[in-house]
């Protein structure tokens, strides 16, 4: 969430929060646009943080000057006549400080339901998208196709843009396009979308939600409430599960996508042409061309499943097909993701640095064959068989990098013996230059040298956007 000063005047009249005692669980980029928000409705904020460096101590000292109380090192204890916490969507469930709120009967907002409850009575509709992978490249392309049919929108929730700033902004939206994360979805218990997506499921963050039913069933909190449409994958059975378990309003419908020729009531892809038989007025008999796959940007194939979500979301709110054709033109996405750096000799590099996970990186390897794959960083208890088992047929080879690279290596001596593994110790700068010097040896031309590490970057990076710019600059290096 960014952390922008929120730009609306303090209301007038009394607040719902005037003279509430609030504690706000951490400062960062939601932390202190809520303390802000609160302090200017009359509320009594306390804000507790875990951690006490530099920056938390400039943060404090600008609530302070405010007249907000701070409390560095200690985010364990309950303040005192706390009636209300609003937390950081990453702090987990198990914390102390919540137990703490259990017991006592306090309730926990995250800053995504602050924001919910804090919208006008004209607000803005949402239109939400989670998944474990493709949030925000889904919802940007969703944002770029609401502009293309002339509507006043933004991108925005766990994509960087703060919700607050939006929802209190002088300037009013015609529908907002909003990424939400489990975490934020845990603590948003009363959000209620126009239309909303799950784009796709796969073991993540396991270590926050405890079990994979738990991650799912917050992931499934998107489609509670839902007015219009329930968009989910066809190829994720548990993306339907979560559409026919949730609680919405009369007459809402469930809108699938798929890759192959659309049913009834879905979106898909027919000759090369995304179609829509969903938002038609005969679905049984009739479909809408919207867009060529040529129109999205990279044409891969997890990338056109993010197009058809966004494109159904678009529809779900009225917007013509003309409007998804030029916004997916217009589109493009961020660097990291499937981003093609450079030929060299008849190869091609590509940068998916952003592949953190399993169910990413395997994503990105559907894309391209032959592959020479460059992987590895921090597993995160993620395990690669069946990765390795369903990739195995594309790869040329591999280099590995990175704190867990041999779980990776024993996956590929299990199930892709054949394949030519480069095993690399280092962890200095200099390491990526290697790796991707390794990976031109053993390509061939009309390869494809992938970096899709399906692993975490924190162990030899600040984070998955360094290890990007990293093999650019090699594979620039290599090149030259």
């Amino acid at each position: 969430m960014g952390s922008g000063q929120v730009t609306s005047s303090v209301p007038t009249g009394l607040s719902e929060f005037q003279g509430k005692h609030v504690t706000v669980a951490g400062l960062g980029v939601s932390g202190v646009p809520a303390a802000r928000v609160l302090h200017a409705r009359g509320a009594i904020v306390t804000v507790v943080n875990d951690g006490d460096d530099a920056r938390a101590r400039e943060q404090a000292a600008e609530l302070e000057a405010l007249g907000v109380t701070v409390r560095l090192g200690d985010g364990a204890t309950l303040p005192e006549g706390t009636e209300l916490i609003v937390t950081a969507p990453g702090w987990k469930p198990d914390k102390p400080l919540f137990l703490a709120a259990a017991e006592a009967g306090v309730p926990v907002w995250g800053d995504v339901e602050l924001a919910w409850r804090l919208r006008g009575p004209d607000a803005a509709p949402w239109l939400a998208v989670t998944g474990t992978n493709g949030k925000t490249t889904t919802v940007q392309m969703l944002a770029s196709i609401l502009r293309a049919a002339g509507l006043r929108t933004a991108a925005v929730g766990n994509i960087g843009v703060s919700l607050l700033d939006a929802v209190l902004g002088e300037e009013p939206y015609d529908v907002l396009a909003v990424e939400l994360s489990s975490y934020q979805l845990h603590w948003a218990p009363s959000l209620r979308a126009h239309s909303a997506a799950v784009l796709n499921l796969a073991p993540d963050h396991l270590d926050w939600h405890g079990s994979m039913e738990a991650y799912a069933a917050d992931k499934g909190r998107i489609y509670e409430g839902n007015q219009v449409a329930c968009v989910y994958n066809t190829a994720d059975p548990r993306t339907e599960d979560l559409v026919r378990g949730a609680d919405v309003e009369e007459g809402c419908r469930a809108i699938g996508f798929t890759l192959g020729a659309p049913g009834p009531s879905q979106l898909g892809v027919v000759d090369g042409i995304l179609v829509d038989r969903a938002f038609v007025e005969n679905r049984y008999k009739s479909a809408q061309e919207l867009a060529e796959v040529s129109d999205v940007d990279p044409p891969a194939p997890h990338n056109i499943a993010n197009a058809l979500a966004a494109a159904a979301l678009a529809r779900a709110f009225g917007v013509p097909a003309a409007a998804v054709r030029d916004g997916l033109r217009a589109f493009r996405p961020d660097a990291h993701r499937i981003a093609h750096v450079a030929d060299i000799d008849g190869v091609a590099y590509v940068d998916d640095s952003k592949a953190t996970n399993t169910h990413a990186a395997e994503a990105s390897l559907a894309a391209y064959e032959p592959i020479v794959w460059i992987a590895g960083g921090l597993a995160k208890g993620a395990t690669f068989d069946e990765l390795v088992a369903r990739s195995a047929k594309r790869l040329r080879g591999a280099v590995l990098i990175g704190a867990d690279r041999a779980l990776i290596r024993e996956a590929l001596t299990r199930h892709a013996p054949e394949v030519p593994v480069v095993d690399l110790e280092r962890t200095d700068t200099g390491a990526m230059l290697q790796a991707v010097t390794e990976a031109k040896r053993l390509a061939r031309p009309g390869d494809t040298v992938l970096l899709a590490p399906a692993c975490a970057s924190m162990d030899m990076f600040t984070n998955y956007n360094e290890r990007g710019d990293a093999f650019a600059e090699a594979v620039r290096e290599l090149g030259a």
